[in-house]
């Protein structure tokens, strides 16, 4: 079975310009997906509500992932992710996040921690702003 994975899923939501949002939902999160990050639950609307928004503030960037582990339908992950701002600013975040997968391979549910690397005090929540 072919699965997703975060590198990949970010990519598509936020640093490939032209690739429809809900296109790239589809490819990455099942149809019940739920997010809770930093202690906040989202579903699948609210989450794409959310990313959306990253896509008006953020011009480019990228993902580095430092560890990964995927166990039957358990994926985990530490990564970091680059944004680069409409205003010129950088953000560094790095994420840690355990998962799980649909039975089609696409992420049904993530729980993450973010901490920021860099960026300024009004960023520390872009995490999760809308």
């Amino acid at each position: 079975m072919d699965r997703t994975n975060v590198s990949a899923a970010l990519t598509d939501l936020l640093f490939t310009p032209g690739l429809d949002l809900d296109e790239a939902a589809d490819r990455h999160f099942a149809p019940d997906y739920r997010q809770r990050t930093d202690g906040r639950w989202d579903d699948r609307t609210q989450f794409l509500t959310h990313i959306a928004h990253l896509r008006a503030v953020i011009v480019g960037g990228s993902v580095e992932v430092h560890d990964e582990l995927v166990d039957g339908d358990r994926y985990a992950d530490r990564h970091t992710v680059t944004a680069d701002k409409t205003d010129g600013s950088t953000v560094r975040m790095e994420v840690y996040l355990f998962g799980e997968f649909a039975p089609d391979g696409r992420f049904r549910r993530i729980e993450e921690t973010t901490l920021m690397l860099q960026g300024a005090e009004a960023d520390r929540n872009l995490g999760s702003a809308r």
